[in-house]
Protein backbone atom coordinates (compact mmCIF):
# COMPACT_ATOMS: atom_id res chain seq x y z
CA UNK A 1 0.00 0.00 0.00
CA UNK A 2 0.79 3.51 -0.67
CA UNK A 3 1.52 5.27 2.37
CA UNK A 4 1.39 9.36 1.23
CA UNK A 5 -2.27 7.51 0.09
CA UNK A 6 -2.60 6.61 3.52
CA UNK A 7 -1.35 9.57 5.14
CA UNK A 8 -4.05 11.81 3.06
CA UNK A 9 -6.87 9.84 3.98
CA UNK A 10 -6.02 9.93 7.49
CA UNK A 11 -5.46 13.94 7.38
CA UNK A 12 -9.13 14.04 5.43
CA UNK A 13 -10.48 11.81 8.35
CA UNK A 14 -8.71 14.22 11.25
CA UNK A 15 -10.47 17.28 9.02
CA UNK A 16 -13.83 15.40 9.43
CA UNK A 17 -13.47 14.71 12.99
CA UNK A 18 -12.47 18.29 13.73
CA UNK A 19 -15.56 19.49 11.90
CA UNK A 20 -17.66 17.37 13.55
CA UNK A 21 -16.00 18.64 16.96
CA UNK A 22 -16.70 22.33 15.97
CA UNK A 23 -20.45 21.56 14.76
CA UNK A 24 -20.99 19.92 18.33
CA UNK A 25 -19.66 22.74 20.25
CA UNK A 26 -21.28 25.50 18.63
CA UNK A 27 -24.63 23.90 18.96
CA UNK A 28 -24.00 23.15 23.23
CA UNK A 29 -22.63 26.49 23.45
CA UNK A 30 -25.23 29.82 23.70
CA UNK A 31 -22.56 32.30 23.05
CA UNK A 32 -22.95 34.03 26.02
CA UNK A 33 -19.75 33.65 28.84
CA UNK A 34 -20.90 31.88 31.36
CA UNK A 35 -22.18 33.34 34.44
CA UNK A 36 -22.27 32.81 38.52
CA UNK A 37 -20.07 30.63 40.47
CA UNK A 38 -17.21 28.88 38.13
CA UNK A 39 -17.62 24.95 38.76
CA UNK A 40 -15.15 23.73 41.76
CA UNK A 41 -11.99 22.78 39.99
CA UNK A 42 -11.43 26.25 38.32
CA UNK A 43 -11.82 27.79 41.93
CA UNK A 44 -8.89 28.44 43.87
CA UNK A 45 -7.91 27.66 47.69
CA UNK A 46 -8.57 30.82 49.18
CA UNK A 47 -6.06 31.62 52.20
CA UNK A 48 -8.08 33.41 54.91
CA UNK A 49 -5.61 36.08 56.89
CA UNK A 50 -4.07 35.17 60.05
CA UNK A 51 -3.60 37.81 62.78
CA UNK A 52 -0.54 37.26 64.53
CA UNK A 53 -0.63 37.03 68.58
CA UNK A 54 1.48 40.12 69.00
CA UNK A 55 -1.18 41.77 66.77
CA UNK A 56 -4.24 40.31 68.49
CA UNK A 57 -2.97 41.52 71.95
CA UNK A 58 -2.37 44.93 70.30
CA UNK A 59 -5.62 45.14 68.92
CA UNK A 60 -7.03 44.02 72.36
CA UNK A 61 -5.30 46.80 74.14
CA UNK A 62 -6.45 49.23 72.07
CA UNK A 63 -9.85 48.17 71.91
CA UNK A 64 -9.66 48.54 75.84
CA UNK A 65 -8.54 51.73 75.64
CA UNK A 66 -11.04 52.95 73.25
CA UNK A 67 -13.83 51.66 76.21
CA UNK A 68 -12.13 52.68 79.21
CA UNK A 69 -12.06 56.54 76.97
CA UNK A 70 -15.82 56.12 76.46
CA UNK A 71 -15.55 55.82 72.52
CA UNK A 72 -17.13 52.75 71.94
CA UNK A 73 -20.44 53.41 74.09
CA UNK A 74 -22.87 50.35 74.51
CA UNK A 75 -25.86 50.34 72.48
CA UNK A 76 -28.68 52.41 73.77
CA UNK A 77 -32.03 50.31 74.72
CA UNK A 78 -34.68 50.81 72.21
CA UNK A 79 -37.34 52.77 73.16
CA UNK A 80 -41.06 50.71 74.02
CA UNK A 81 -43.44 50.22 70.87
CA UNK A 82 -46.25 52.96 71.27
CA UNK A 83 -49.34 51.44 71.51
CA UNK A 84 -52.68 52.63 70.11
CA UNK A 85 -56.45 52.70 71.87
CA UNK A 86 -59.38 51.02 70.90
CA UNK A 87 -60.81 53.99 71.04
CA UNK A 88 -58.11 55.87 69.36
CA UNK A 89 -58.22 53.22 66.17
CA UNK A 90 -62.03 53.89 66.16
CA UNK A 91 -61.86 57.65 65.71
CA UNK A 92 -59.35 57.12 63.14
CA UNK A 93 -61.33 55.27 61.56
CA UNK A 94 -64.37 57.17 61.64
CA UNK A 95 -62.51 60.10 60.69
CA UNK A 96 -61.39 58.23 57.28
CA UNK A 97 -64.48 57.10 56.44
CA UNK A 98 -65.66 60.78 57.30
CA UNK A 99 -63.08 62.02 54.77
CA UNK A 100 -64.13 59.23 51.89
CA UNK A 101 -67.58 59.66 52.05
CA UNK A 102 -66.67 63.57 51.53
CA UNK A 103 -64.69 62.72 48.13
CA UNK A 104 -66.59 60.34 46.93
CA UNK A 105 -69.60 62.57 47.04
CA UNK A 106 -67.54 65.31 45.79
CA UNK A 107 -66.85 62.84 42.62
CA UNK A 108 -70.62 62.11 42.15
CA UNK A 109 -71.26 66.19 42.22
CA UNK A 110 -68.55 66.39 39.09
CA UNK A 111 -70.67 63.60 37.45
CA UNK A 112 -74.20 65.42 37.39
CA UNK A 113 -72.41 68.57 35.75
CA UNK A 114 -70.44 67.07 33.47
Amino acid sequence: MDTNRILAELRAERDRIDQAISAIEAVNSTGRPRVGRPPKAARKARRRGRMSAAARRKLSRLLKQRWAQGKMKPAKASKPARRMSRAARKRIAAAQRARWAKFKAQQRAENKVA
